[in-house]
């Protein structure tokens, strides 16, 4: 996968300070990891020049690169910790698991796509090298490093599958994604585990509009 030797940086500035400061983007570590991530090298040559608009960049499948400002609210309303142990459902290129780890957590970062992950192993080496990448599908999570402290879901979902509810840690683990409504109408949501059942309470914190996940559409046997 070769892409074009272009100079990126001012795209990624004004991407910053058009995009993300002007709505309530803040978290100086989420700005100053999405000001140097080359957004690009995250998708196929021919969409690359598509990676700095403020929309969301439509990939195979029906999945897509989320919108930068979307992405970054998302990562603001998770806050990673430094340390904290995260799990990116939904991981796609890979791109999100990076801005996450930049903000210091310990990142897993599950996708079931084969071309997706073929594009975030090209690159995670580089720009991401602490994400440990994994192929599964995505309604069952990955539990071979539960609990953890965050679940963020790159993406959106109709309920939530019991699987990835458990690997929420309990007590106090978060859970952050976009609860999909109708059609790709939703709200980001942040939920904490309060106990030690999988149940989550989610709390609407903003409008955000983005395609649900596979396996994360209204099926028997979920949470809610």
């Amino acid at each position: 996968m070769t892409h074009p030797a272009i100079d990126t940086t001012d795209p990624r500035s004004r991407m910053v300070d058009c995009q993300l400061r002007p709505n309530k983007v803040s978290d100086s570590r989420i700005l100053g990891a999405m000001r140097t991530l080359p957004r690009e090298r995250f998708l196929p040559p021919a969409l690359a020049a598509l990676a700095y608009a403020d929309a969301d960049v439509p990939l195979a499948g029906g999945r897509c690169l989320m919108a930068p400002m979307a992405l970054a609210r998302l990562v603001q309303l998770a806050d990673p910790q430094p340390g904290e142990r995260v799990l990116t459902v939904g991981a796609g290129t890979g791109y999100g698991a990076a801005v996450l780890a930049a903000c210091g957590a310990s990142v897993v970062a599950l996708e079931e796509a084969e071309d997706l992950l073929h594009i975030a192993r090209a690159v995670a080496g580089e720009f991401a090298p602490g994400v440990q990448l994994v192929a599964g599908p995505l309604a069952a999570g990955w539990r071979a490093g539960a609990p953890y402290d965050l679940v963020f879901i790159e993406g959106g979902f109709a309920q939530l599958p019991v699987a990835i509810a458990e690997q929420v840690r309990a007590n106090g683990g978060r859970l952050v994604g976009v609860r999909v409504m109708a059609g790709r109408i939703g709200q980001a949501v942040l939920g904490e585990r309060a106990g030690i059942t999988p149940a989550i309470s989610l709390r609407p914190a903003f409008d955000c509009a983005t395609p649900a996940l596979p396996g994360l559409r209204r099926e028997p046997g979920f949470v809610f």
